[in-house]
């Protein structure tokens, strides 16, 4: 989404999906648009396409409030092994929320100061990608010796 308010990452290197969302967000603080990106399984396309379609017109509030348990229910069920991609999307979609408040330079009483579940498993995989990432840098350039 060209005209996005914000974006935010979320991803898993051990399986490598990734998501990205963009959040189109109005004066009322009213999500009008919401789209994705994703490289992964067919339940990380399943339950990011499900959490993007579920917020619009949403107030950020309430898309706050929904819940990885919720999102794996609406696609029907997850097996256990893919817990991991409702949990990415909404963590993906919490962090879009705080980035959105970042950028104002504001806080809501309802917006938890400590990071949820699903926003500490996004930013422990984003961080666990960088140090991965290093590493094969590491290994070229001693292969490039």
């Amino acid at each position: 989404m060209e005209d996005a308010t914000v974006s935010a990452v979320a991803g898993n290197p051990q399986c490598g999906d990734m998501i990205t969302f963009y959040l189109k967000i109005n004066e009322q603080d009213m999500i009008e648009r919401a789209t994705f990106e994703s490289y992964g399984c067919a339940a990380n396309i399943a339950t990011s396409s499900m959490v993007t379609e579920k917020v619009k017109g949403m107030k950020i509030e309430d898309a706050w409030k929904i819940g990885w348990k919720g999102i794996a229910e609406e696609v029907g069920g997850l097996p256990a092994v893919k817990f991991h991609c409702g949990i990415l999307a909404v963590g993906a979609l919490r962090r879009a929320i705080r980035a959105y408040y970042k950028i104002k330079g504001q806080t809501p009483e309802w917006l938890p100061e400590k990071l949820t579940f699903e926003e500490k498993q996004a930013l422990e995989e984003e961080e666990l990608a960088r140090i991965l990432l290093k590493k094969m840098k590491k290994a070229e350039e001693g292969q490039n010796v």
